[in-house]
């Protein structure tokens, strides 16, 4: 297809102003009485050298470690110290709700101690593959693969749980090669 260097220009200043690949074929149809597809859109725009300008970062979803991060948790108050009423200030006693703290930094550092199992039959509708995970602090959990290969759970042992950064990179590692044993990859 050929355009005038005038037309070119034009097509430019679209892409230069946001315009996307949509609206560029809207007005090359309206403005030039061009009727071009969608891909043809896209060809001319890279044969222009043009670049778009994208609305939204993509988001590399096969990487847990670019997920964006849970939303902070609000800062749990001390405990009053002796003398201070309400508790005796035993270093030992349970925090409020006689919950572990699962707040990030809290781990030891070193490997990973966390183990993944396959189903050998996967019983849930629409999975290609399920099984159960042990992360490195003793949570489980039951994973599922569904059929456009996007993993999660379907049960977890401590409600609200979120895995380490390292646990849920060494999961997803682990996952991959379990699957790929079985021959899905």
């Amino acid at each position: 297809m050929n355009l005038t260097p005038e037309q070119k220009k034009t097509v430019a200043s679209w892409v230069a102003a946001g315009d996307g690949l949509s609206a560029v074929q809207s007005k090359l149809r309206d403005e030039f009485q061009l009727s071009l597809t969608y891909r043809d859109v896209r060809f001319l725009v890279d044969d222009l050298d043009l670049q778009l300008k994208d609305a939204a970062p993509k988001v590399d979803a096969s990487d847990v470690t670019k997920a964006v991060p849970p939303t902070p948790r609000a800062p749990t108050p001390e405990p009053p110290g002796p003398g201070a009423g309400g508790d005796d200030g035993d270093p030992t006693a349970e925090a409020p709700g006689g919950e572990e703290s699962d707040l990030p930094g809290e781990e030891p550092a070193g490997a990973s101690t966390l183990s993944v199992a396959v189903d050998k039959v996967t019983l849930i509708p629409g999975a290609i593959a399920s099984g159960t995970v042990t992360f490195s602090d003793g949570v489980t959990g039951k994973w599922m693969i569904d059929q456009y290969g996007r993993p999660g759970f379907t049960q977890v042992s401590k409600e609200g749980y979120r895995p380490s950064p390292a646990d849920a990179q060494t999961f997803m590692t682990e996952l991959q090669l379990a699957i790929r044993n079985l021959g899905y990859a």
